[in-house]
C-alpha cells in the first residue's frame, strides 16, 4: 500500500511537470530527475499509469493539439446536437446522473442530512470526497491544505447536515472512478447531487453531456444552456465546480487553444486533458480494430 502511495505521488509529480513545462519539451531525463527517480524507473512507471510514453504524452499538451480537438469537437458535437441526440455516442461511454440537492436541504443547511466523507491518493493528488445516499456531493483536490481546512470548506456547503468519515466506502469510489487509470476501461456512471443555483446546476448538466477527450469553448458552453450572452456567467459557474473530474469542467477551455482558468490549477486541467486524450486514443483504436 505505501508503494502504491509513493507511485501516485510520483505520477501526480510528473503529470503536473508535464503540464507545467510542456512548452519546453522536457527531456526523459529531465522529468525523471524532478521526480526523483532513475530515467528507466520513471518511463517503466510513466507508461504503465499512463498508457504512453512521456513523450507522447507531451504531444497532448500543446496548444495547437487543444485548438485541432477544439475545431474537431465542435463539429462532431453540433452535428450530434443537431441529430436530436443529447450528446456523441463513444466507444463504451456513459455519462454520469446528476440531481440537484433538494431546496428545503439548502435552505436548512442540511438539517437531517447525513454526508459521509474520506480523503484519497489519486493520480492527480489527495482528494476529498464527500457523498449522501443520493450520491456524490463533492470531489476537490487538496492541493496542499490540511485535512481539517478541506473539511471546513467541506461543511460550507451544508452547514448543519452531519458529517462522518468513511474511508472504505470513499474508497471504493476513488477506485470506481480512476478504474479507467489502470485498465482504460470505459468510466461507469455514478449518481451525483450538488447543491447549487438553478443556473449552475443548468451549466454543469451541459458538462456532463461532453464526452471524454473532447474540448469545448465556454462560449459553447453559453449557447448550449440558451444563454450566449452569459459567458462571463458560465465561466463564473463552472469555476465553482463542486464535484472535480465526474463533472468535467477541464474540458472547455478558452477559443484560442488556451487551458483557461481551473479551481484547482492549471496543471492539473492540462494534465487532465492529457490523460483524456490518451485515454480517448485508446479506446477509438479499439473501436477500429473491432470493426
Amino acid at each position: 500500500m505505501k508503494q502504491a502511495i509513493k507511485d501516485y505521488q510520483r505520477i501526480e509529480r510528473a503529470l503536473h511537470y508535464l503540464a507545467t513545462n510542456y512548452k519546453e519539451q522536457p527531456t526523459l531525463a529531465e522529468i525523471a530527475n524532478a521526480v526523483h527517480v532513475s530515467e528507466y524507473h520513471f518511463q517503466r512507471l510513466f507508461s504503465r499509469w499512463v498508457g504512453v510514453s512521456p513523450k507522447q504524452f507531451l504531444q497532448y499538451l500543446t496548444v495547437q493539439h487543444a485548438r485541432s480537438c477544439l475545431r474537431a469537437d465542435m463539429s462532431v458535437l453540433e452535428a450530434t446536437y443537431d441529430s436530436g441526440l443529447s450528446a456523441p455516442a463513444r466507444l463504451g461511454e456513459m455519462f454520469h446522473r446528476l440531481e440537484a440537492m433538494t431546496p428545503s436541504d439548502v435552505r436548512s443547511g442540511g438539517v437531517g442530512v447525513s454526508v459521509e466523507y474520506g480523503f484519497q491518493q489519486t493520480p492527480f493528488g489527495e482528494c476529498l470526497i464527500a457523498f449522501t445516499a443520493r450520491g456524490i456531493t463533492s470531489l476537490v483536490f487538496c492541493d496542499g491544505k490540511s485535512h481539517e481546512q478541506c473539511l471546513d470548506e467541506l461543511t460550507q456547503l451544508l452547514p448543519q447536515a452531519f458529517y462522518c468519515e468513511n474511508q472504505a466506502r470513499a474508497s471504493d469510489y476513488n477506485e470506481r472512478i480512476f478504474r479507467t487509470f489502470d485498465t482504460q476501461q470505459a468510466a461507469e456512471p455514478l449518481s451525483l447531487c450538488a447543491v447549487g443555483t438553478p443556473f449552475q446546476l443548468k451549466v454543469w448538466e451541459a458538462l456532463l453531456a461532453l464526452p471524454q477527450g473532447s474540448r469545448v469553448s465556454y462560449q459553447h458552453i453559453a449557447d448550449r444552456i440558451d444563454q450566449p450572452k452569459a459567458v462571463r456567467a458560465v465561466g463564473t459557474a463552472i469555476g465553482r465546480n463542486p464535484i472535480a473530474l465526474l463533472i468535467p469542467c477541464h474540458r472547455v477551455i478558452r477559443s484560442d487553444g488556451m487551458p483557461g482558468g481551473y479551481r484547482w490549477g492549471e496543471g492539473r486541467k492540462l494534465a487532465l486533458q492529457g490523460w483524456e486524450s490518451v485515454s480517448h486514443a485508446e479506446l477509438t483504436l479499439s473501436g477500429q480494430e473491432l470493426n
